[in-house]
């Protein structure tokens, strides 16, 4: 049985690789998707509206606005959704939460960014991990994007059984070479006609080590940096760039569009940029996917990553272009040099890139969907009869069995289980906080398991407990 109306709740609709991808995966879904943000209405949900999904902004004010839980659960109760999907964090802890009390029999969540010391380029803890557990029982279904990211989960102490790989996707199409594009995004940005190009996409933040690859390219004389995204490090970059006198190579171009040039034709977007450049680096230490490395691969670039779990868990065959190096500068200025005293050369698209085919994979969260849908009760919308121990299937490919097989998609070691009655609620306490607008003498509508998230940054924050703050992943 499939979900015939869907809402997705995500922390905020800036420019960030969960965002976009959610965009993505959007075209690509046979249902009726809505989509609500919690916070920051930005470019990607221009983007969703233009493409005829229906947006919301909840209007969250912040960490303890536990009125927006309330909100949210009234907004799921009259749009009467078949299936909650949540993305990012702030949004998956408010979103499963919410659909429960509304009475929406299923909610899957996608974990996007989970690092190993870091989730959405926050610093984990201990609070943090224990609220992600007790809200994720709440929940049907946890989807990881890398298998990198599903032996995370499971580590953390999420059953094996409840998670399911369902790699992020490209339009390869999007991102095929032309050397006519090539020409005029070079004119475009300004870019000398044989110039060695250095490329780098991605959200400036320092988790993304971008200062390495600025550094690597002002080492090398004649070469330029053509880097997308933006964030909190562009200032320091652009003075890093002026102090080791290479403003002139060093092009930090903003935010662009992963789907293609602006409307008006004059702005580059990501497949344009991709075309003009000659190496594509990723410097960033933790990864939870590595989407922009696929889309480089894709437009038969060369690759120099630190780490991108979509082609390191897979055989080096799969990915004959990438070539993987450590953190330092000086090796990365190594292999640079490599390739500007070779010469521009373009190769074709590996078999990577077939397997990361976002029909592929929402194909593959339809069956999440139904897998879903078929575990919970029968009948009437009501409470989500949580999975008890046990390992269920991941996500079916598509494709056949005749397909590569996915990452990750063979047996694996079941993860400790989570403790039974496990509650965030304070000591001593029994329920859950009262919702705003609930009468001092009526008792607070109660979250499954004793679940309160009277003290886990969304009222009354224990020490050392911060929610990731909204405005996209670090993917």
């Amino acid at each position: 049985m499939s979900p015939e109306k869907v809402l997705h709740v995500i922390t905020g609709l800036g420019v960030g690789g969960a965002e976009q991808q959610l965009r993505l995966l959007l075209r690509h879904m046979p249902m009726r998707c809505d989509v609500l943000t919690l916070t920051n209405p930005g470019p990607v949900a221009e983007g969703l509206r233009a493409d005829g999904v229906r947006v919301v902004h909840l209007g969250m004010r912040g960490n303890r606005d536990l009125g927006a839980a309330a909100k949210l659960a009234t907004f799921i109760r009259r749009g009467r959704y078949d299936l909650v999907h949540t993305h990012l964090y702030r949004a998956c802890v408010y979103g499963r939460l919410a659909a429960r009390l509304a009475g929406v029999r299923v909610s899957v969540a996608t974990e996007h960014s989970l690092g190993a010391g870091e989730i959405e380029g926050r610093p984990l803890s201990g609070g943090v991990r224990a609220l992600y557990l007790a809200s994720e029982r709440l929940g049907a279904a946890t989807v990881a994007v890398s298998d990198t990211v599903a032996s995370r989960l499971e580590a953390w102490g999420v059953p094996a059984a409840r998670v399911h790989v369902v790699p992020n996707g490209i339009e390869a199409v999007r991102f095929r070479f032309d050397e006519g594009v090539r020409r005029a995004t070079r004119t475009r940005t300004g870019l000398p006609e044989r110039a060695f190009v250095v490329g780098g996409v991605g959200r400036l933040v320092p988790g993304k080590r971008f200062d390495v690859l600025v550094r690597a390219v002002a080492a090398l004389p004649g070469a330029h940096l053509l880097l997308a995204g933006d964030g909190p490090e562009r200032a320091a970059l652009r003075r890093l760039a002026a102090e080791l006198g290479a403003q002139s190579r060093i092009h930090l171009l903003g935010e662009r569009d992963p789907l293609g040039d602006s409307t008006d034709g004059r702005t580059p977007g990501i497949p344009a940029l991709l075309a003009a450049m000659d190496v594509f680096v990723s410097p960033s230490r933790e990864e939870a996917f590595g989407l922009a490395v696929i889309e480089a691969l894709a437009a038969g670039l060369p690759v120099l990553h630190v780490t991108c779990p979509a082609i390191d868990d897979l055989p080096a065959a799969q990915a004959p272009g990438a070539r993987r190096i450590g953190t330092g500068t000086e090796e990365l200025v190594a292999a640079l040099r490599g390739h500007m005293e070779a010469g521009a050369k373009r190769l074709p698209p590996p078999g990577v890139v077939r397997r990361y085919d976002i029909a592929r994979s929402a194909g593959q969260l339809l069956h999440v969907y139904d897998h879903a849908m078929a575990g919970s009760p029968a009948g009437s919308r009501g409470a989500v009869a949580l999975p008890g121990p046990g390992r269920g299937p991941r996500a079916a490919d598509p494709a056949g069995p005749g397909a590569a097989p996915l990452p990750g998609a063979g047996p694996r070691t079941p993860a400790p289980q989570t403790p039974e009655g496990l509650s965030l609620a304070p000591a001593g306490s029994d329920r859950a906080a009262p919702l705003p607008g609930a009468s001092p003498r009526t008792p607070a509508p109660q979250t499954p398991e004793g679940l309160s998230l009277a003290r886990e940054g969304l009222d009354v924050p224990p020490a050392g407990l911060s929610l990731p703050a909204p405005g996209g992943d670090t993917g």
